[in-house]
């Protein structure tokens, strides 16, 4: 269980600080990019690593655009890179379940993309050998 934790955390922490970079890429380029409430916990507390995925020791990054419509909810996602269905569905799944506050243009609430990175890492598993 302690090994699990260690994996989701570490995993979990470098998509957060990814995230936070990659707000920049905006659709409507607002002031105010969307950010998910709660901050990078509230994407955290909704990945969960593909039990499949573990056994087959499949690591990754998944780079999602997602769409959040004017009240922060997540309306659609897009996988642009993965290197495994498992993982990219793992990554929608926790995006589309996170709650975003929403861009803002010129004060005023709007739709906008933003592009997430999803990392999954293995630590102390077998890993896949490519």
């Amino acid at each position: 269980m302690k090994s699990i934790i260690k994996t989701m955390l570490s995993s979990i922490i470098l998509l957060l600080f990814t995230l936070q970079m990659n707000t920049l890429f905006a659709q409507e380029k607002p002031g105010k990019t969307p950010f998910p409430v709660g901050g990078i916990k509230s994407i955290m507390k909704n990945i969960k690593y593909p039990v499949e995925a573990k056994k087959q020791g499949i690591e990754g990054k998944v780079v999602l655009k997602a769409v959040v419509d004017e009240n922060g909810k997540v309306i659609k996602t897009e996988v642009l890179e993965s290197n495994d269905g498992l993982l990219s569905k793992a990554a929608a799944d926790a995006i589309m379940k996170t709650r975003f506050e929403p861009a803002e243009k010129d004060g005023k609430k709007v739709k906008a993309d933003v592009t997430i990175p999803v990392m999954f890492k293995l630590d102390g598993v077998k890993k896949k050998k490519e």
